[in-house]
C-alpha cells in the first residue's frame, strides 16, 4: 500500500521499531506497539495488515539498497569481462567493503533483519544472500572460461558452504555489535583473508 505519510502512521513505524529491537518478530506485541504509538490495536491495521508486513516496512528499504549495490558490483565486474588481462580480475575486489559501508548506514536494519527476524520471510536472509552471490560468481566464472581464461571446476556443495561462510563472517559484525570503525577494519582483513582463496580455488 503507499506509504502514509501521517503522525500516526510515523508513531506507529518508531514504536514498531523499538519493540522489534528488543523484543525481536516473534515476540513483538502488537499491544505494546499502539500503546507506545498511543493508538488502540484496532487502529494499527489501518495503517498495515499484519504485524509482518509493519516489520517488512522497516526493513525492505535497506534490502533493496543492499539489492541494488549487489547488482551494480556485478555489472562492473561483468561489463568489461572480454578486455581483461588475467590477473586484472582479482585486483580491486573491495566489495566486501563496499557492502560493510551500506551495511552500516542501515545498521538498525539489518541487526532487525539478522537478529530479529525469526518468524518472518527474513529469517534465511543469510542463506539467500549467499545463494544469490553463489549464483554470480559462478555465472561470472563461466564468462571467464568462455572468454578464454583457464578457470578450475569446483564442487557446488562446497563453494555453497564456502560462499555462505563468507556471508556469515561479514554479517557477523552485526550481530556482535561491532562499532563503524572495527567493522570497516574487519571488512580490509577479511578481503585480505579470502581472496587469496578464492584465487586459488578457481585459477589453475
Amino acid at each position: 500500500m503507499p506509504r502514509d505519510k501521517t503522525q500516526s502512521h510515523e508513531r506507529i513505524i518508531e514504536a514498531a521499531k523499538k519493540e522489534f529491537m528488543e523484543y525481536g518478530f516473534a515476540d513483538a506485541s502488537l499491544r505494546r506497539i499502539g500503546a507506545e504509538a498511543g493508538i488502540q490495536v484496532g487502529g494499527l491495521y489501518k495503517h498495515f495488515s499484519s504485524k509482518e508486513e509493519m516489520f517488512s516496512s522497516l526493513v525492505e528499504p535497506a534490502i533493496d539498497g543492499l539489492m541494488k549495490c549487489f547488482h551494480g558490483t556485478k555489472e562492473y565486474y561483468f561489463e568489461d569481462i572480454g578486455k581483461a588481462e588475467a590477473e586484472s580480475i582479482w585486483k580491486d575486489q573491495t566489495e566486501t567493503v563496499r557492502f560493510m559501508e551500506y551495511i552500516y548506514d542501515h545498521f538498525d536494519e539489518f541487526k532487525l533483519i539478522v537478529c530479529r527476524s525469526q518468524g518472518t520471510k527474513y529469517e534465511n536472509f543469510t542463506h539467500d544472500i549467499a545463494k544469490l552471490q553463489e549464483k554470480v560468481t559462478l555465472r561470472y566464472m563461466n564468462e571467464l572460461k568462455k572468454s578464454g581464461f583457464t578457470v578450475n571446476d569446483v564442487d557446488e556443495k562446497e563453494f555453497h558452504l564456502l560462499v555462505t561462510a563468507s556471508v556469515e563472517a561479514i554479517l557477523q559484525t552485526v550481530i556482535h555489535d561491532f562499532t563503524r570503525d572495527e567493522a570497516m577494519h574487519y571488512a580490509h582483513t577479511l578481503e585480505k583473508f579470502y581472496l587469496p582463496g578464492w584465487k586459488s580455488l578457481f585459477v589453475l
